[in-house]
């Protein structure tokens, strides 16, 4: 069940151990990471969001268990879980309210019902936050006492980590900075969450898509509209294909989406001042390893230093993120890692 990464060695893992658990729609990872953030081990489960979120905690916690035993370890060595989950939520009450992709879990006390399942002290957390702290503890953000992260993908997810603080805010609504306003217009476009000029309705794959369709009704002799006629279906990476191949339309949605990022930013940094901000998500238009990813990257911190103060532009990094799929699990990991590190010593 357990797929090993071997990033370190059970015998040379640095104790304690905490368990990181990334609750998603559809599959939920939980890992095994030591005092440094290096993993020992991780697996993930479907969420079989109809079943309830009881099944999901009974499995879980069970999982945890197995993942000790398969490794050799003791159970008490794992000594504190951290969770996120997406949606709405009341952290300090450890409950999920209305997750939109979860909608049998309403009102939910997750927090205490996996530390009674599991036997151990839960540190809550949303997703995005955790994938923040993840980036920030071991991944592009490691070398930063703050970071502002944000998750490009169907939305975009956000996170803020200052020292050791996720920004979690005074209702648990905090760094969700995937609903900062970039248009202020009556006409502007609708963000999923209902309401209008939110970076998300511009800068998310969701928007991306419905950009494209918008200029391929307007324009014609593009290669991506060929595609489309030839029955490719329209997403991002099919964007990016054509505009890695020269297609100048396709090229223009990938900048456009790095210009309203950029305009996202810039506000998100006149609110925090962070050290760095880390690009992840699935659409990073291949990244560092990609020409277009770096071209994606540059016109974003283009943006950046023609809108911002000039001190903030000349020390502010920008950058792609680093863990991919496993910050979320690893920054659960740490956030309870530093909840049981602030309890030890107070």
């Amino acid at each position: 069940m357990t797929n090993r990464l071997h990033a370190v060695d059970v015998d040379n893992a640095e104790r304690p151990l905490f368990v990181g658990v990334d609750v998603g729609g559809t599959n939920t990872k939980i890992g095994l990471v030591d005092d440094a953030g290096r993993s020992l081990a991780r697996t993930s489960i479907p969420t079989e969001e109809e079943k309830g979120p009881d099944d999901l905690v009974a499995r879980t916690s069970s999982t945890i268990k197995q993942t000790l035993r398969e490794l050799g370890l003791a159970q008490n060595e794992a000594v504190a879980i951290g969770l996120g989950t997406p949606g709405t939520m009341d952290i300090p009450a450890g409950m999920m309210l209305e997750p939109p992709n979860l909608p049998h879990w309403r009102n939910f006390p997750i927090r205490d019902r996996l530390s009674e399942a599991s036997g151990r002290p839960v540190s809550f957390a949303n997703d995005g936050n955790a994938a923040a702290f993840g980036e920030y503890w071991v991944g592009s953000g490691r070398a930063f006492p703050s970071i502002i992260m944000l998750t490009l993908g169907t939305g975009v997810g956000g996170g803020i980590i200052i020292g050791d603080l996720s920004i979690d805010g005074e209702h648990s609504h905090g760094s969700e900075c995937g609903h900062i306003i970039i248009d202020y217009h009556d006409d502007a476009r609708m963000c999923s969450c209902g309401q209008r000029g939110h970076i998300e309705a511009y800068a998310s794959a969701t928007a991306l898509v419905k950009r494209a369709e918008e200029a391929l009704a307007k324009k014609s002799g593009s290669a991506l509209k060929k595609k489309i006629e030839a029955g490719d279906p329209i997403t991002p990476l099919l964007i990016a294909q054509c505009a890695e191949q020269g297609d100048k339309l396709s090229l223009e949605l990938v900048l456009d989406t790095a210009f309203y990022l950029g305009v996202g930013i810039v506000t998100l940094m006149h609110t925090v001042d962070p050290a760095a901000v880390i690009l992840g998500g699935a659409m990073n238009f291949g990244g560092h390893e990609s020409a277009l990813g770096q071209q994606f990257l540059d016109r974003v911190r283009e943006v950046v230093h023609e809108r911002t103060f000039p001190v903030l532009a000349k020390h502010i990094v920008i950058d792609f993120a680093s863990l991919g799929g496993d910050a979320g699990y690893i920054g659960a990991a740490g956030i309870a890692r530093a909840a049981y590190h602030k309890a030890k010593r107070a």
